[in-house]
Parts: structure tokens; C-alpha cells; sequence
């Protein structure tokens, strides 16, 4: 299933009255569309007189994009809640999942039957349905190196960027080379948008396959030509 606000604020009312006394006021509820989590609870934080921090304005985030059972939409939600139930009682633990966060954790486990963890990890197939499968045209750098290695940079499609990242990447000495093309692969979709000056490194085989089709591009570090026979 996919979460839908309704779905979220209704098993909230339900495990706060149920695991969580009724204590925890209600939150406002957000789907998110996000790649990388499947729940969060956010929150502001402002230092109040003498250095202490208070945590303010909380809103529980639940992963929309991705299909998952019941049952670890539930388990998504309950980890989130006690995060909100240690952050709205200005309680301290050691880090974000540390003693205090295990120790309800655990107890949640043990008395409702719960099979909450610490981090939400998720299968292969659930993070293919996290990835972005929309249809867009990328600029792709590859980078090849000096001893071997090679690396893949998707860039902003604006001329000014692509040509700072060909440059600057280009006068590094470990660098042997840079071509630059144009792909609508759904592949590339998983990696940021960006001129900052880092390559992702994969094996030059696997660059092959994900960009047969696209269309080279020729660049002498001032102009960019398009429309080269890869």
C-alpha cells in the first residue's frame, strides 16, 4: 500500500492512544516523495537563554512514493512517533537511535508485537520504486583517470556549469580525460544534479551499457557541440 494523509493521521491517533497514552499532540502529517527514506520527523530548533536548545514546529514525513505492506507502513510510522514522543518531551539520548530510542524501541517490540528497527532499510524492489523512473534528458561526464579508474557526473544542462565542471576537472593531473553526452536513461535519474567538482565512480563496462544511444558531445573547454556519432 501507499500512505495517503488520511491513512497516517488515523494510525496515529491509534497508536498514540494505544502505545503512547494519549500523550503526543497531534502533528501535522506530510507524504514525501523522497528517494532516500521511507519515514522522518522533522522539527525546528532554536537556542533559548543560557545555551539551551528547544525543539519546535514537529511534522511527521511518511514516504508516499514507495508500495510496502501494512504492516511496515505502521512499523514507519511508530519509529517516527518515537522520535516525536523523545524530541516533544525534551528527553536526552546519546544520538538519534541511541539507548533511550532502543530501549522503547524494544519495549514496543516486546509488549505490542512490533517489529520496529533502527534504521528502514528497504529491499532491492522497494528501492527501484524509490527511484525516479521519469523520462529526462541528462548531460553525463565521464571521467576517466589516470590509473584506471572511471567515474560518471550528471551536470545541469546550462552551458556555463558544464563548461566550470570540463575545466576544472580537466586541470586536475590525475585526470586522463572527459567526455561529455546527453542521455534520457532513467539510470542516471538516481544521482544529483550538479557542477560540484566529484565523480561517481562505476566500471567502465557498466558506463558503456547505460549510455548506448546517447549522443556525444564534442568540447574544447569554451564551446560545447552536440549531434557527434558516438
Amino acid at each position: 500500500m501507499k500512505a495517503t494523509v488520511p491513512y497516517i493521521e488515523k494510525k496515529f491517533e491509534e497508536f498514540n492512544r494505544l502505545i503512547f497514552g494519549g500523550k503526543l499532540p497531534k502533528i501535522p502529517v506530510e507524504l514525501s516523495d523522497a528517494k532516500t527514506f521511507l519515514g522522518q520527523c522533522v522539527y525546528k530548533k532554536r537556542r533559548k537563554p543560557f545555551g539551551k536548545a528547544e525543539l519546535y514546529d514537529f511534522r511527521l514525513r511518511i514516504n508516499a512514493r514507495v508500495d510496502l505492506p501494512e504492516r511496515e507502513v505502521e512499523d514507519t510510522i511508530i519509529h517516527e512517533m518515537i522520535h516525536y514522543y523523545i524530541g516533544y518531551n525534551k528527553l536526552e539520548d546519546a544520538s538519534a537511535h541511541g539507548p533511550l530510542f532502543l530501549g522503547i524501541m524494544n519495549e514496543i517490540n516486546r509488549k505490542f508485537g512490533r517489529n520496529l528497527t533502527v534504521s528502514h532499510k528497504s529491499t532491492q524492489e522497494q528501492r527501484e520504486q524509490l527511484q525516479d523512473k521519469r523520462s529526462r534528458y541528462h548531460v553525463i561526464a565521464v571521467v576517466s583517470f589516470r590509473d584506471g579508474r572511471t567515474g560518471i557526473k550528471v551536470l545541469p544542462r546550462v552551458v556555463r556549469s558544464i563548461l566550470y565542471y570540463y575545466n576544472n576537472v580537466l586541470a586536475n593531473r590525475e585526470i586522463a580525460s572527459i567526455q561529455l553526452y546527453m542521455s534520457n536513461n532513467i539510470f542516471f535519474n538516481r544521482y544529483p544534479n550538479s557542477s560540484a567538482l566529484k565523480v561517481h565512480f562505476l566500471e567502465a563496462d557498466e558506463i558503456g551499457r547505460q549510455l548506448e544511444g546517447a549522443e556525444k558531445m564534442a568540447c574544447d573547454g569554451k564551446t560545447i557541440k552536440r549531434n557527434q556519432t558516438p
